[in-house]
């Protein structure tokens, strides 16, 4: 190992542990903020020390922001990794969750649920969230299906996606308009995203399944970041390129739904998080996908802290957050014009 790849390795890792702290920081500022205006002194001994606490702050700190910062940091890592998959394995910077059709799919099998008021027979709180996680999980196999007809090649599966994202936008629109206006209300409110849908019955779910994806993705790590040299370059060094995108192509599918399926479609942070990962790390996949993770994490925790700093005493839709700040910090990321990450 020469002496240049040591500095660049240990660069790379305290990034990592910076981000860490960042992100312990901010944790620790969404938790301290609400709507419930809780002062500092109240909130830490509610967290420690609940038995000698007002009754009141241990609900709202115990039953309610804890489990809102948690799924926070579940979404925010989910959305970052699903994000650097699908830009890697597609080799486009603009690919993501949102803006090839996942999130849509969700949103569309959410309302769909809403509108019709199908329950499941033994869980019926789970109806909208399984119907969100099977309809995300359609639009994977329509785009897979699309896209086997041409070898799963990066470009078809782009146009796929795009054609799906409209599909189901459509879709949503069309579920919106049938709506009786109480009806059209839960619609559009699932569809904003929001965190205060968590609670401890949905956090341990989504946990699952951002660690399963992340689990079946770990022995990836060398050929994705292979992958990135291109697919002929890849091939040559023995990575199966067709079945390494439709391994990730699914499990990004599980991680999108898993991410929305409790707190609704969420945009932006699976576009900007990975951006951010490969301008502080670079393309290194060990990195990159933590780093990603990390950085959707973050991304989430700004926006909560923000939701509920904007309008004191409430909490504007996290969704609505992240589109806001989404959209120009993609725009300071193209005027910087950072194409030699690509």
């Amino acid at each position: 190992m020469t002496t240049g790849y040591r500095r660049l390795v240990s660069r790379r890792l305290f990034v990592l542990a910076g981000s860490v702290l960042a992100l312990a920081l901010a944790t620790v500022g969404d938790i301290l903020t609400g709507p419930a205006l809780l002062g500092i002194w109240e909130v830490v001994v509610a967290l420690f020390h609940p038995s000698s606490a007002d009754s009141v702050s241990v609900v709202i700190i115990h039953a309610i922001r804890l489990p809102m910062t948690c799924m926070a940091l579940l979404v925010g890592a989910a959305l970052g990794l699903a994000g650097s998959h699908m830009q890697t394995i597609l080799g486009n910077p603009l690919a993501s969750p949102y803006t090839l059709g996942f999130s849509a799919a969700a949103g569309f099998g959410a309302a769909a649920s809403i509108l019709t008021g199908v329950s499941l027979p033994f869980l019926p709180a789970l109806t909208i969230p399984a119907s969100a996680l099977v309809a995300c999980l359609v639009a994977a196999a329509l785009v897979y299906g699309f896209s086997r007809l041409r070898q799963m090649s990066a470009e078809v599966m782009v146009l796929a996606g795009i054609a799906t994202l409209f599909l189901f936008q459509s879709l949503q629109s069309m579920a919106q308009y049938l709506a009786a206006p109480e009806v059209l209300q839960q619609i559009v409110f699932w569809l904003f995203g929001s965190l205060t849908k968590a609670n401890w019955t949905n956090v341990p779910i989504t946990a699952a399944v951002v660690l399963s994806g992340v689990l079946i993705l770990i022995p990836d790590t060398w050929r994705l970041t292979a992958l990135r040299m291109g697919d002929d370059r890849a091939a040559a060094i023995g990575v199966d390129v067709s079945r390494l995108r439709k391994r990730v192509f699914f499990v990004v599918a599980l991680l999108t739904a898993g991410a929305v399926a409790f707190v609704g479609t969420i945009g932006f942070v699976g576009l900007v998080a990975p951006h951010i990962a490969r301008m502080l790390v670079g393309e290194d996949q060990r990195f990159l996908q933590p780093m990603s993770a990390l950085m959707g994490a973050l991304v989430m925790m700004a926006a909560s802290i923000l939701s509920k700093v904007i309008s004191p005493g409430s909490v504007i839709p996290i969704g609505i957050v992240t589109a806001v700040v989404g959209v120009p910090f993609l725009f300071i990321l193209i005027i910087r014009g950072r194409r030699r990450f690509w």
